[in-house]
């Protein structure tokens, strides 16, 4: 157990960006609303999932819909009120804590708001290890934990609680809500027992990220090694590709952020080219033709002076960056992981192959 305040929400959201994998919202907006929220109530007690009675009641709550809305909307400030409200008045007991639902620049902070603001300690854990586009798509999941009852509210005060008969149906009633609701709400789901959380959550994720923000942070002090061989090795990633972006073709459809980043090889890369696809987060790279990751891996793009994540919406011509693979969560690699979240699921025509083995050089290596 341990406290987070303003100088670990800085690094949390740093390295959530990072763990997003070019989704999970701009860290920026996510840093406002957790900062301003923690300024006013106070910090936020963290526990370990060990911590954690077997019987609580813990839930996940979230931002739903294309990041790029959501720095435009805002948030209401109600919302977390109305999410437990909703949720503790259907089981008949109150919300012990939060976790968040997955790693991302906005998703890593909601849940730290909605603690400071309503009292509730934060749990180190949650449904991803990175971020998806897809409710579904969530480690609980695969141990046969409904996202349903979802509390599902917006800025305005509508709200509503579904109960569903699988997750994807989950995922297409709210979708369709939050599109009449302006592309962009707040969300609990997943409601799970301390015992189930325990199962299969992934742990750690918090601690994880506010490490990760931390050494980017600090990049530069370090003796005997490049910046970039020091951002490596500490992040245990993999460099698939360096280049200026030439191209983005972007759009949103359906909640969803979709498009493609067209890289121009820089330094060693000079003379080749890559491209990324996303679907709010990164989905597939490419280097010369031959694909070098695929999802459930993260696939991150960096600055390439200072290693803070680039999201999907802040590509831009003319930038440079590093592309770097990193390994997902185990879960993500059994059979029932890839169903869900491979490349099939998205349209990707290629086996899922494990990053390590892509880039048979090692870390830092193609």
């Amino acid at each position: 157990m341990r406290t987070i305040g303003v100088s670990e929400i800085e690094d949390i959201a740093l390295g959530a960006a990072l763990l997003g994998a070019g989704g999970g919202g701009d860290p920026y907006v996510g840093k406002l609303v957790a900062l301003g929220a923690v300024r006013e109530c106070g910090p936020v007690t963290l526990l370990d999932p060990e911590e954690v009675p077997d019987d609580a009641l813990v839930v996940p709550i979230a931002m739903m819909g294309a990041p790029t809305i959501l720095g435009e909307k805002g948030i209401g400030g109600e919302e977390y009120q109305r999410l437990f409200d909703m949720v503790s008045r259907f089981f008949g007991k109150k919300i012990f804590a939060f976790l968040p639902i997955e790693a991302g620049g906005v998703n890593s902070m909601l849940p730290i708001a909605a603690c400071a603001r309503l009292g509730l300690p934060l749990v180190d854990a949650d449904g991803m290890g990175r971020a998806f586009p897809e409710l579904q798509m969530v480690t609980f999941t695969i141990g046969g934990i409904s996202a349903s009852p979802m509390a599902l509210t917006d800025e305005k005060g509508n709200s509503v609680i579904f109960e569903t008969i699988t997750n994807k149906w989950t995922e297409e009633l709210a979708r369709a809500v939050t599109m009449s609701c302006g592309g962009s709400v707040s969300v609990s789901l997943y409601p799970l027992t301390g015992a189930q959380m325990k199962a299969y959550a992934v742990r750690n994720i918090v601690t994880r990220s506010e490490r990760l923000g931390a050494a980017i942070r600090t990049v530069k002090d370090c003796e005997g090694r490049t910046p970039e061989e020091h951002f490596l090795e500490f992040s245990e990633g993999y460099r698939l590709f360096k280049g200026k972006i030439v191209d983005v073709l972007r759009e949103t459809n359906g909640a969803f952020n979709f498009g493609k980043a067209v890289l121009e090889g820089v330094g060693e890369y000079k003379g080749r080219a890559a491209f990324v696809r996303f679907q709010n987060e990164n989905l597939a790279a490419v280097v010369d033709g031959e694909i070098v990751a695929t999802t459930p891996d993260l696939i991150c793009l960096v600055d390439a002076e200072t290693f803070k994540p680039v999201t999907t919406d802040a590509l831009k011509y003319g930038k440079r960056v590093l592309m770097v693979g990193y390994r997902c969560f185990d879960l993500w690699r059994t059979p029932a992981g890839l169903e869900l979240v491979g490349p099939g699921y998205f349209g990707i025509e290629t086996d899922y192959i494990p990053l390590e083995e892509r880039c048979k050089g090692g870390k830092g290596h193609v």
